[in-house]
């Protein structure tokens, strides 16, 4: 039972001061115990990474771990399931931090990890969706999880989401020090690599939301770099 496992929560942070303490509030109220949460933000200049470190001390299953700078995603989510992993994980979820991803659904996607190695929270799936998008975020979103699994080859629907639980078998088998993705690749790499390894992968439907307040991280070179590394993956050279 996922109850018995200690689960970990990842939530990378940059600039998320307004939403930091309702989302750390929110996720600990549905991880089962034991349970971790740890906040990975990459030097923040807006004082997220303080209000992180008095949520530590105020709350014994938070953790922070201070990046200098902003490095990217991929990178930050590479620290981030190390350490998990260090502190004894058994599975590790990985979510927005600006409520995008209900915390909601928490729940549902630990309970399919209990016959699945990797769970994907999935916007393309029966029963999943967006809110709030406009008619070109939706094309680039829906357009490329279809590249990407085109490319690839692979059934899954929904390769660019960032709504996950892993195993910690899978983390330790995917190579995580090779990942170089930095943006909305990593999501990509991770789950093809799983599949790749041989591991079971279920898509659990979600809502996703545009973020309540704050800024929007997606650019024009995360969509790039997606594309770009995409057939990388396929032909064997995604790692570095």
């Amino acid at each position: 039972m996922t109850a018995d496992r200690p689960t970990w929560l990842v939530l990378p942070t940059y600039n998320e001061v307004d939403n930091l303490e309702g989302i750390v509030r929110a996720v600990r109220e549905r991880l089962p115990s034991p349970r971790g949460v740890l906040v990975v933000d990459d030097g923040s200049p807006d004082g997220t990474g303080e209000l992180a470190d008095r949520l530590a001390e105020r709350h014994g299953d938070v953790e922070v771990l201070h990046r200098p700078r902003k490095e990217g995603l991929g990178p930050a989510y590479v620290a981030g399931f190390e350490r998990a992993l260090e502190r004894g994980a058994e599975l590790v979820a990985q979510m927005d931090a600006d409520f995008s991803h209900d915390p909601d659904d928490l729940p549902r996607l630990l309970g399919a990890a209990e016959d699945a190695d990797l769970v994907l929270g999935s916007r393309y799936v029966d029963g999943g969706g967006v809110a709030d998008w406009g008619t070109v975020r939706r094309l680039i979103s829906r357009g490329g999880s279809a590249y990407a699994r085109t490319v690839l080859g692979v059934g899954v629907h929904d390769l660019t989401g960032g709504f996950k639980v892993f195993r910690r078998e899978v983390l330790e088998r995917i190579d995580l020090p090779t990942i170089s993705s930095l943006g909305y690749a990593f999501q990509v790499e991770t789950t093809y690599r799983a599949l790749r390894a041989g591991f079971r992968v279920v898509e659990v439907p979600i809502v996703f939301s545009e973020r309540r307040v704050g800024q929007s991280k997606m650019s024009g070179g995360i969509v790039l770099e997606a594309a770009l590394r995409v057939p990388a993956m396929r032909l064997g050279r995604g790692r570095r």
